[in-house]
């Protein structure tokens, strides 16, 4: 079975992608995720969960809700990790989960995707011409990815050296903390009060008052409102005010 969760539709087409290969189910854990969801999983063949990357690591909410689920039937758990080019840790702190459940890990994949943090200025996005090349590049490698798994062989990614993890430990708790504020979301006139930004908020931080979103803490800076918008009415600052609003979408079909 492929578990995934997806903000701005990455991790969900390679996902999906890898199902198709591997002829199994593909399920999202958006909603085990918001609603707490501990009830237990069975799948016959190997669990792969795909998730995106938050600061050089897996994202928290996505960690805990794999942490509480319990797992039937088969043993094996593969990763696949989506980023914009540096996974970090991730792979770490994946290994630690499945060995705490008393599972079999067998190792992850990284997949490099057009960048979609449009919330910070530290992260350039994608140029339409990066994205469908780092698209179709992140095709080519389902076909490989998915015949290890069929044969039963581990997924190998890139070491991380002990350097990195130094840097990565302290930083990721710290701008989980306060580098995510949600004060400086706010809708446009554009707005058309759907609540759909409300609905994908995989942390419950959105909540609808006269038909517009109002945000709240805490933030999980998932981008999934703010690329998932369909009339494009949600900004954040004026820092997107001039940025393309990203998602996969807009190259594929889902």
């Amino acid at each position: 079975m492929v578990l995934y969760y997806s903000a701005s539709g990455n991790t969900e087409y390679i996902a999906k992608l890898l199902a198709k290969e591997l002829d199994d189910e593909c399920v999202s854990l958006l909603e085990r995720i918001r609603n707490d969801d501990r009830s237990k999983i069975y799948s016959r063949k190997p669990f792969v969960i795909c998730a995106p990357v938050y600061v050089c690591k897996m994202p928290t909410f996505v960690k805990r809700c794999i942490e509480h689920i319990p797992f039937r039937g088969s043993r094996k758990v593969y990763f696949v990790f989506t980023s914009g080019g540096y996974a970090g840790m991730s792979g770490s702190a994946a290994k630690g989960i499945i060995r705490r459940k008393k599972m079999q890990y067998m190792g992850h994949a990284e997949i490099t995707m057009p960048t979609n943090h449009i919330v910070s200025n530290a992260y350039p996005p994608s140029s339409p011409e990066v994205c469908r090349t780092r698209i179709s590049e992140a095709e080519k490698r389902i076909p490989e990815i998915a015949g290890r798994i069929k044969r039963g062989e581990r997924l190998k990614a890139r070491h991380v050296f002990l350097l990195e993890k130094l840097v990565i430990l302290p930083i990721n708790p710290l701008w989980v903390r306060f580098m995510q504020p949600s004060k400086d979301f706010y809708t446009t006139d554009k707005c058309i009060g759907c609540g759909k930004c409300s609905r994908l908020c995989p942390v419950g931080n959105i909540r609808m008052a006269d038909r517009r979103p109002v945000w709240q803490h805490p933030c999980a800076h998932c981008m999934a409102c703010i690329l998932n918008c369909p009339v494009e009415a949600i900004e954040y600052g004026d820092i997107t005010q001039s940025k393309d609003k990203y998602n996969i979408r807009k190259y594929v079909k889902l």
